[in-house]
C-alpha cells in the first residue's frame, strides 16, 4: 500500500504543526502550504490525496481555494476538509457550498481529525 499524501493549508505555523505531528504518526506524508498560491503551486507539482483547508487564508480564502480545486476536473475529486474557528450556525452549510467535503473546528480535536481523514482515505 503506497503512503498517502495529505496537503495543510494553513497559515499558522503551530496549527500546521499540530496536525503535521499528528498525521505523520499515523503514517501519513504531509505536505504544507501557508497560503492559496503555494497550494496551487503543489497541486500542479503532484496531487495529494486529501487536503485540510484552513477557511481564513490571507489573500485568497481557503472558501474560494476550494471552489478553484473542485471546478478543475483533474483536482475535483480530491476530498478537501475545512478547517476553521467560524463553527457558527450556517457555516457548515456555506463550506459545503464552496465545495468542502467536510470540516473540523478550531481548535482541531485530533482524534477526531484522525478518524476522519481515515475515513475518506480508506
Amino acid at each position: 500500500m503506497s503512503t498517502k499524501r495529505i496537503l495543510i493549508v494553513e497559515d499558522m505555523e503551530m496549527n500546521r504543526k499540530i496536525v503535521r505531528i499528528v498525521l505523520k504518526a499515523k503514517g501519513y506524508e504531509v505536505l504544507e502550504a501557508v497560503d492559496a498560491e503555494e497550494a496551487l503551486r503543489m497541486l500542479q507539482a503532484g496531487l495529494p490525496d486529501l487536503i485540510l483547508m484552513d477557511i481564513a487564508l490571507p489573500g485568497i480564502s481557503g472558501e474560494e481555494l476550494t471552489r478553484q480545486i473542485k471546478a478543475n476536473s483533474e483536482w475535483s475529486h480530491i476530498p478537501v476538509i475545512a478547517l476553521t474557528a467560524a463553527a457558527m450556525k450556517g457555516d457548515q452549510e456555506q463550506f459545503r457550498a464552496a465545495g468542502c467535503d467536510d470540516y473540523i473546528s478550531k481548535p482541531v480535536d485530533t482524534h477526531l481529525l484522525v478518524d476522519m481523514v481515515g475515513n475518506y482515505l480508506s
